[in-house]
């Protein structure tokens, strides 16, 4: 059976692929096939439907964080595999190979959700935290050694070029290349590659203020190890994207709304004012184009839907059942589904004056956040030397295009050398493109279709 080798080129669509001479001969000498983007899209949930097949209300990631309701905690970008609520491929493929006395192996490389993950080798950002609240970058990874071996060969991971105001071409080059080793040397069933390159210029200055075509064009270059290795080792070769991007104008700011209402409370201290979700009677958590809001009590309903249909950049307030339009009727999301309008996006601020914003709006901080925070893209140019974000404010002055957030162009789907072609890409229901979980499944099709092949 030949390997797989899945990259995620995130941000790259149809629309985009003549702009990769690399990645286009892969469409052209295969098949390509475009993508409907889940709800939301962005890179847990999509991530999480691609590695299951499953949808989101079925695999239970409904964002990038929500709730935790046990704990009152709001938790974005959590990296444990346990929290998809439904079986990954490679535990699917593994156990599916192991019921017939053969042998699956996958290397799972800057995915999400790698900890914890049933997979032979894995590598993952994951810095070190001190006592002192000092950070230190780092990767981690597994067998023991693995990421060390990569680092002395191919330098230190720029972990600052990953996410912040840095973030650029270095770490997908340094990903690809770390992806190239793997699959020279370990020749695995299935390798997962991340390379986030077209998720940062197109969020920093939206994708009409930005120069696409050689962003597109840096992600096909940085490829280009990976690819010489994919053909060395007699691999096969998919592409996936999770997403694109559009610009949008106008922030809305759903917390502030509640606040005024008499909604939301917050914990005044001496690290600025913190949301407090437990005597709260509705907030919102941010991220990009959605929101879930919370409500305690069921009686405040009426009266949160008033607040929030009545903002403008507010496009649809879904409740309960209607959940299930866009497969989120899930127990860890919110009462209330907020989608924006689409030049629209959900800010996550609920402080009134800015002198008492908590200590972390104006750092990078993913994991304390209650919402994502764009802005953490940029550098404070008040600052002489600059080593903050800006807070979250209406768009900046030195924003120098919109942010941009979710989806509205699908992303696309496409291999070189496949048996599979274009068949079992499309749709059983009609001619309109699949969704981002049919990834999922053909993956799983792949490998059942090989084993059958040797049975």
């Amino acid at each position: 059976m030949a390997p797989l080798v899945l990259l995620n080129a995130v941000g790259l669509t149809p629309r985009l692929l003549p702009h990769a001479p690399r990645l286009g001969a892969l469409a052209a000498a295969g098949w390509m096939r475009p993508l409907h983007e889940v709800v939301p899209a962005v890179t847990c949930t999509a991530q999480a439907t691609i590695l299951t097949g499953r949808t989101p209300e079925e695999h239970g990631v409904v964002g990038n964080g929500w709730l935790f309701r046990d704990t009152g905690e709001i938790r974005f970008w959590q990296q444990s595999n346990r929290l998809m609520q439904a079986e990954p491929l490679y535990a699917t493929a593994k156990r599916r190979a192991a019921e017939r006395g053969l042998a699956f192996r996958c290397a799972k490389l800057f995915w999400w959700f790698n900890q914890g993950a049933a997979v032979d080798w894995s590598v993952t950002p994951k810095p070190w935290y001190g006592a002192d609240g000092n950070k230190v970058f780092g990767v981690h990874g597994w067998p023991e050694g693995l990421t060390e071996g990569l680092e002395r060969r191919l330098g230190p991971f720029p972990f600052h070029t990953f996410w912040g105001p840095m973030s650029g071409l270095p770490s997908t080059q340094w990903i690809a290349r770390c992806a190239a080793e793997v699959v020279r040397d370990e020749r695995p069933d299935l390798t997962l590659v991340y390379l986030p390159h077209l998720d940062y210029d197109p969020q920093r200055y939206g994708p009409a203020g930005c120069d696409l075509p050689r962003l597109v064009r840096e992600l096909d270059d940085a490829c280009a190890p990976l690819l010489d290795a994919v053909q060395a080792v007699g691999a096969r070769a998919w592409v996936v994207s999770e997403y694109g991007h559009v610009d949008v104008s106008r922030p809305v700011y759903l917390n502030r709304a509640l606040r005024e209402a008499g909604l939301l409370t917050v914990r005044d201290g001496p690290f600025g004012e913190t949301l407090e979700t437990f005597h709260s009677r509705a907030f919102a958590v941010c991220d990009h184009q959605l929101a879930h809001v919370y409500i305690a009590d069921a009686g405040d309903r009426p009266r949160v839907r008033e607040v929030l249909a009545g903002l403008k950049g507010v496009g649809r307030v879904l409740e309960g059942g209607e959940r299930g339009e866009v497969q989120l009727r899930h127990e860890r999301s919110g009462e209330f589904l907020v989608l924006s309008e689409v030049d629209a996006w959900f800010a996550y601020p609920f402080w009134r004056d800015d002198r008492r914003a908590p200590d972390y709006a104006r750092t990078i901080d993913i994991h304390r956040k209650p919402g994502y925070d764009p802005c953490e893209l940029f550098f404070d140019p008040k600052l002489t030397l600059p080593t903050e974000s800006p807070s979250p404010r209406e768009n900046p002055p030195w924003v120098q295009g919109p942010i941009t957030s979710m989806l509205t162009e699908g992303g696309a789907c496409f291999s070189m050398k496949s048996k599979v072609r274009s068949g079992p890409c499309r749709s059983s229901a009609s001619n309109q493109p699949p969704t981002v979980m049919t990834a999922g499944l053909m993956l799983l099709k792949y490998f059942q279709m090989e084993r059958d092949c040797h049975t």
